[in-house]
């Protein structure tokens, strides 16, 4: 009969004590720890020279500590970068999370975040905004996207009115990313030229077939060849995939092509040089074919084939930019992936009620978006630019510490 520990934990045999021979895990389990608010005050000291106490001019100093985050405000860095990472990194809107501050035994408005936000946007994350867009139109390789908002309280224009943010981000060329956004009330090409009017000639810009970029006269504007192979796809009829007679299939396999050889230049690790002289002998032959193939194309019916070579149309003039610079991507994904943020936030808080808000959102976005980029946990990056106070009185030089791949930044706020 096996030995066992008595409740006691004596011999069951004997009666002897027990002693430990050793250890192993059993198991493991994780525990929630509640989340909690904590109330500090700062007490000030006044301090007196006692020597001159007693003269005609008594000397008094306050020591009056850290200033507010916000003047008259309660907020702290660390609860402002809470109240921005739950909205604008985990979705949730203001209403719930005034519901949730309520159970934690504090009541906080949604009125009264939506001002933090604003306030801690145009006052400290703007200079960082603004650095980081110098820097970004700097950068020869770029790439741009956007989508519609809605804005309630736009001046001669009704609350349903189409707001649009545009995101611009630097490409796919092996340097730290920058990732910025920025609202304007139409979609007019103009408000794409006047965010860039300041880059450099000749920079390469990645783009969807959206005619309104043809207002960057400076760039040289790419297509986006997911585009059109998701044009071509939808064109497909159903049931039909692998009919190769079909045209729309026979355009998707061109597109395809191209990704394989994109794909297998990744695997091989073949340097920007030989990316390309492989991208001339390989995929401009297989463009070539392509636009043969659409010239070839006179559908008399079927909406969705006309409409994709009515989109390959449209794109023909940028079809081809992309292979004078191996920094230049095939595809406008990485942009894609950029605003989807913005996209999955909209259906959760639907819309902005000022202007000031879309323009704060949009900041607050940029900072959490380029943090995850640079690999920086966006709520530690956030708190860490409140307690530095970022100003417009800064140099580039201070400024450039308080960017996401600054040594400093990485130390304190690597994920």
């Amino acid at each position: 009969m096996r030995p066992s520990l008595s409740a006691c934990g004596t011999c069951s045999v004997c009666g002897t004590q027990m002693v430990p021979i050793g250890h192993e895990v059993i198991r493991t389990e994780i525990r929630y720890t509640e989340p909690k608010l904590e109330r500090i005050e700062y007490i000030a000291t006044t301090y007196e020279c006692p020597r001159c106490k007693d003269t005609d001019e008594p000397q008094f100093v306050k020591d009056e500590g850290v200033p507010a985050l916000i003047p008259g405000s309660y907020v702290s860095s660390g609860l402002a970068a809470h109240v921005m990472y739950a909205k604008y990194v985990l979705g949730m809107p203001l209403y719930r999370l005034e519901k949730d501050f309520v159970r934690l035994g504090a009541r906080i408005s949604r009125t009264t975040m939506a001002s933090w936000i604003i306030y801690c946007s145009e006052n400290y994350l703007q200079p960082v905004y603004q650095h980081l867009h110098r820097l970004l139109l700097k950068r020869r390789y770029l790439m741009a996207d956007e989508t519609p908002i809605q804005v309630l309280k736009e001046p001669d224009r009704r609350p349903q009115s189409k707001s649009y943010v545009w995101l611009v981000r630097t490409g796919d060329d092996g340097e730290v990313p920058i990732i910025l956004y920025h609202y304007t009330p139409t979609r007019a090409g103009k408000n794409a030229e006047a965010f860039l009017k300041d880059a450099e000639d000749g920079f390469y810009i990645m783009v969807d077939g959206y005619q309104g970029y043809n207002k960057l006269k400076k760039a040289k504007r790419c297509c986006c060849w997911a585009h059109i192979r998701r044009y071509l796809l939808q064109a497909i009829p159903k049931g039909h995939e692998h009919d190769y007679s079909e045209p729309a299939v026979q355009g998707y396999m061109y597109c395809n092509k191209l990704f394989e050889y994109e794909r297998s230049y990744r695997e091989k690790g073949l340097s920007f040089k030989q990316i390309y002289n492989r991208r001339l002998k390989d995929e401009k032959p297989v463009i070539e074919a392509f636009l043969a193939w659409a010239d070839r194309q006179n559908p008399r019916s079927g909406d969705r084939i006309i409409k994709a070579l009515k989109y390959i149309n449209g794109c023909r003039p940028y079809m081809m930019t992309y292979l004078e610079d191996a920094h230049c991507s095939l595809s406008n994904n990485l942009s894609e992936n950029s605003i989807r943020p913005v996209v999955l936030g909209r259906k959760n808080w639907l819309f902005s009620d000022t202007q000031d808000g879309a323009n704060a959102s949009m900041t607050v976005f940029s900072m959490v978006e380029t943090a995850k980029a640079n690999g920086l946990d966006p709520q530690k990056y956030l708190l860490f630019l409140f307690d530095q106070r970022p100003s417009i009185e800064m140099t580039d030089d201070e400024l450039d510490q308080l960017m996401p791949w600054s040594e400093a930044v990485k130390a304190a706020c690597g994920e």
